[in-house]
């Protein structure tokens, strides 16, 4: 199991949710080597750009988008499903979910404010 890191974003994002759902997500929400080595797609997933590399997490109706470093999961965003539905729902894109956030600039512009906030 790794240790979670959120940043500023990724923190905000979770505490804007009810005190129990911001409980059965994080319950939900472990990373182990294992599931990294075993990606299945339904839980988690991996996004790569650019030689960058981001995984993803469903729980419930939410996605955490996070990178490993140094041994820590960071994660970058936590956002609803809803986002990224819509998005793919507008654009019409005939792609998997995963590929086509990795090729959505927006989505990379979120992962980098993301990224750029200082962890808490």
């Amino acid at each position: 199991m790794f240790q979670i890191v959120f940043n500023e974003i990724s923190a905000a994002e979770l505490s804007s949710l009810g005190t129990l759902e911001q409980l059965e997500l994080l319950e939900e929400f472990k990373v182990g080597r294992e599931d990294l080595d075993n990606l299945n797609g339904e839980r988690f997933g991996k996004i790569e750009r650019d030689g960058r590399v981001l995984y993803r997490f469903r729980a419930k109706e939410y996605r955490f988008y996070f990178e490993v470093k140094e041994g820590s999961v960071v994660v970058h965003r936590v956002l609803h499903k809803g986002t990224f539905s819509d998005f793919l729902f507008r654009s019409k894109m005939p792609l998997a979910e995963d590929e086509a956030l990795a090729n959505s600039k927006h989505f990379w512009k979120l992962i980098d404010e993301g990224r750029n906030a200082r962890s808490l």
